[in-house]
């Protein structure tokens, strides 16, 4: 094949893998009941007078699957820890024992549940959103190469099936999610 098509091919390939790093980032931001550490990555806390990531100040595990705990390094930042959570709007209440910052993650309601599932086919179809214009790309940038009708009309059906296995991916991963969202 013809090292133009490969390139566009690659391309292509590079940006519809993209679109699913991203979907699964998104995705571990959509809460399913679980405690993770992942739920407090955005919080910024403001160290010495600059805003530092929690991760970078504090330790962050998850003792249990309904709690969050929060080690400071330096026992004089656990209130601006909690104010960081507390400003991050997040809906999480910070509880502070004097060595840690511990937050309770509530059970789901059914409809909260819902709602996230909807929150996550929303991301899902975003991402293949983003396939199809990888396609769409690669299909146009194929149809301006200087090649046989044969050779174009290959490198279409090899974009299609590469379009293809990338939004079945997509499924398999909202599937995933989805499960995790609806248990209890």
């Amino acid at each position: 094949m013809n090292e133009e098509i490969e390139f566009i091919l690659d391309s292509a390939r590079e940006s519809m893998d993209a679109a699913l790093l991203h979907l699964e980032k998104e995705l571990v931001n959509i809460r399913a009941g679980k405690a993770s550490p992942a739920m407090v990555g955005s919080v910024m806390v403001d160290y010495y007078g600059s805003q530092t990531p929690l991760n970078q100040v504090a330790n962050v595990n998850t003792p249990d699957a309904r709690t969050i705990a929060i080690q400071p390094w330096e026992k004089s930042m656990l209130q601006e820890i909690e104010r960081g959570i507390m400003l991050a709007n997040i809906g999480f209440n910070p509880m502070n024992n004097g060595e840690m910052v511990i937050i309770s993650v509530p059970p789901l309601t059914e409809e909260r549940r819902r709602d996230l599932v909807k929150q996550a086919k929303s991301e899902a179809e975003d991402a293949k959103v983003s396939i199809r214009n990888a396609r769409q790309d690669a299909n146009k940038e194929i149809k301006r190469l200087d090649a046989s009708e044969d050779l174009k009309a290959n490198a279409e059906v090899d974009v299609q099936e590469l379009t293809d296995i990338h939004i079945k991916k997509v499924d398999d991963i909202l599937a995933i999610k989805e499960k995790e969202i609806m248990t209890v």
